[in-house]
């Protein structure tokens, strides 16, 4: 079922879901399909994407709706995949609509001049950005619509929710969002390997690699601006014998806190004794941009303040090389 009206001109955007846990490579026919409505396509696996359709309207000469359902058609009859698409003047408008349409498909088109009587009355944890923690902070002081977040003065919501993300809440209950759809395909994996002088046994040499391993990740992943969905960790046993084995993180992440913690758990799953090691390799996968990933409040002071070092590490490295701190440095929690 679809539902809303026409976007007019200034409707650009058009945010799209697919169906959750839909196959890599039915992904990637999705994104093709969405390239002949628009060359501006960004790509938001595992499941969604951004098309500028700006240059699409005039070309097609139909209007958002339409190739919303042009796009609906095609993806049923070609893939056998329903979509939901939310059509708006801006990134977060697009992406809330598309998350009100219930499942399997639909259309949710939202005029500019309508946007803040529509995002109005919806739950402030409609609005795309807005995590979960976040909402419960904004309900316990009373805000429990975005209209009533938008009507709030944007200083104090970023004394609620912190400098930068109290910013981009407010700005977005009023429906600014300045960002642009930025082209960019199906990002690959990322992958970091060390290869060991001679055998070695699971222990102080192996952890201390691992270690190194999680840290040039992390510090790739950031640079590139982007986060891991999953981690897999692949080892390479004498003999020639190899063990792979993947996990999905709790939420999207490039911290070394994290991907530390996801590294050792599939370490501590291959169950090693005396196996004897030639190369270990970590692999970020199901990459998304940072962008994407919801800023939540953590009550982890710890946690706030190596995350505040290792952005400090981070221009160190940027600034004067790897090798003024080393490859292998990370914070650990203090015991």
């Amino acid at each position: 079922m679809s539902a809303g009206k026409p976007a007019r001109a200034g409707s650009t955007v058009m945010h799209v879901r697919c169906p959750d846990r839909l196959p890599q490579e039915i992904y990637r026919q999705v994104l093709e399909l969405l390239a002949k409505l628009s060359p501006v396509v960004q790509a938001l696996p595992p499941c969604a994407a951004l098309v500028e359709l700006k240059g699409a309207l005039r070309y097609h000469g139909r209007d958002a709706r339409h190739l919303g359902e042009m796009l609906r058609v095609r993806t049923l009859s070609r893939l056998g995949v329903d979509v939901r698409v939310g059509v708006g003047p801006t990134i977060t408008v697009a992406a809330t609509a598309s998350a009100q349409i219930d499942p399997p498909g639909g259309i949710l088109a939202i005029p500019p001049d309508e946007v803040s009587a529509w995002l109005g009355p919806l739950p402030v944890d409609a609005l795309h950005g807005i995590g979960p923690s976040q909402a419960a902070i904004l309900r316990d002081y009373g805000i429990h619509s975005v209209g009533l977040l938008a009507a709030v003065p944007a200083a104090t919501v970023q004394r609620l929710l912190g400098g930068r993300a109290g910013r981009l809440a407010a700005d977005r209950a009023g429906g600014i969002d300045p960002r642009p759809v930025v082209p960019r395909s199906l990002p690959e994996s990322v992958t970091v390997r060390r290869a060991f002088p001679r055998h070695a046994l699971d222990g102080a040499e192996v952890r201390a690699a691992l270690l190194e391993l999680v840290v040039r990740l992390g510090v790739g992943l950031r640079r590139r601006g982007q986060a891991a969905r999953a981690l897999t960790l692949v080892l390479r046993f004498a003999g020639g014998s190899r063990w792979e084995k993947t996990r999905r993180l709790v939420e999207p992440s490039a911290h070394d806190d994290d991907l530390r913690a996801m590294a050792y758990q599939l370490m501590d799953a291959a169950g090693l004794q005396r196996g004897r090691l030639d190369a270990i390799a970590l692999k970020g996968e199901d990459l998304v941009d940072a962008d994407q990933v919801a800023q939540q409040i953590s009550l982890d002071d710890a946690r706030e303040a190596r995350l505040v070092a290792e952005a400090a590490v981070d221009r160190v490295r940027d600034k004067y090389g790897p090798a003024i701190i080393g490859p292998a440095t990370t914070f650990r929690r203090a015991s």
